[in-house]
């Protein structure tokens, strides 16, 4: 099996191909633009997956057609992971441009290269729960709920989302689609929340919590550790049917506050923080995110890995390789 992962060298690209690595003997191809968010491709390098003769890297902006050479190193592909995307809410908000370019224009050139595939078993949809907008108290979203895009990220993506299911409509595509909560683990970029929360409690500078206009009440995600998004995201690439949608759901919700403190309580310094309102200040910045995580837990998938002795290692980890605070 030969597998195209975009976005590889980021974040949550790089786990999904360390875990494809250690799980699968299939080739993989990253595609990556290379970015700020990518830093290189240093987090390859970190999960020593240049180790290996079973991958290939191409710096490729996919915001324009795949080039004919392009597509030659890339080769007849089984799977393809499109997780390649522009994904920071307040960049977002300052300069909509690059997200539409990159995950509604981008997305389109991956689903026109794909149409040329002869032996293509499943292009994955790599989306967000943001596209659902602001959950209320006690809503969960499910997979196929309206769209109600708040920021021009979640939009952004929503945008690619309708592109891949038209896809799969109009020419046939095998599409497969999931929603994502808040990752988190390591080697995340320092304008992440956890990571950005470890960098100025050992600093002792103010953290600024996101909360409700009467700032006392902060947002809150369900949290989830990138191995177990790997782990999922493998799962359905077997298991997940053509023209469907699957919400990846970490297991606990947890409030912006509440991990805040918890990162600072395995630190063990004292946590300086002030609630600040930034919905009433800035729109787009939603106060609840929540996902139902039912349909592929019914499939016989599980999570492997724990939610609070995962935050613990990533902290931990964070403490030991404190140079990805400043990358």
């Amino acid at each position: 099996m030969r597998i195209l992962v975009t976005g590889g060298a980021g974040f949550a690209g790089h786990h999904l191909v360390e875990h494809l690595m250690k799980n699968t003997d299939w080739d993989i191809v990253v595609v990556d633009k290379l970015n700020y968010a990518s830093t290189g491709w240093s987090r390859l390098r970190d999960v020593d997956v240049f180790d290996h003769d079973r991958i290939t890297t191409l710096s490729c902006d996919f915001t324009s057609p795949i080039a004919v050479g392009v597509a030659q190193e890339i080769g007849e592909v089984d799977y393809i992971v499109h997780m390649g995307a522009e994904t920071h809410v307040d960049k977002s908000i300052e300069n909509p441009i690059p997200f539409v370019m990159s995950n509604v224009v981008g997305t389109m050139m991956i689903l026109e290269y794909a149409r040329k595939l002869k032996c293509l078993r499943k292009l994955l949809y790599f989306s967000t729960d943001e596209i659902f907008g602001p959950a209320p108290d006690e809503v969960r979203y499910k997979e196929w709920d309206r769209y109600n895009s708040a920021n021009p990220y979640a939009a952004s993506k929503a945008g690619g989302e309708e592109l891949c299911m038209a896809y799969a409509n109009t020419y046939g595509l095998p599409i497969v689609v999931t929603h994502t909560m808040n990752i988190f683990g390591e080697r995340q970029h320092p304008e992440k929340f956890i990571p950005l929360v470890v960098k100025k409690v050992l600093a002792g500078d103010l953290v600024e919590i996101h909360s409700d206009s009467t700032k006392k009440i902060s947002g809150s995600r369900f949290w989830i550790h990138a191995r177990n998004v790997a782990s999922a995201v493998l799962f359905l690439l077997d298991k997940g049917a053509h023209r469907e949608k699957y919400n990846i759901v970490g297991s606990e919700e947890v409030s912006n506050l509440g991990m805040a403190k918890a990162v600072s309580l395995i630190i063990g310094k004292e946590l300086n923080y002030k609630m600040v309102d930034f919905h009433t200040s800035r729109p787009g910045h939603d106060l609840r995110y929540a996902l139902d995580g039912d349909r592929i837990k019914q499939m016989g998938f599980k999570y492997p890995r724990d939610f609070s002795e995962s935050l613990r290692k990533t902290v931990q980890w964070t403490l030991d390789n404190r140079h990805w605070l400043s990358v």
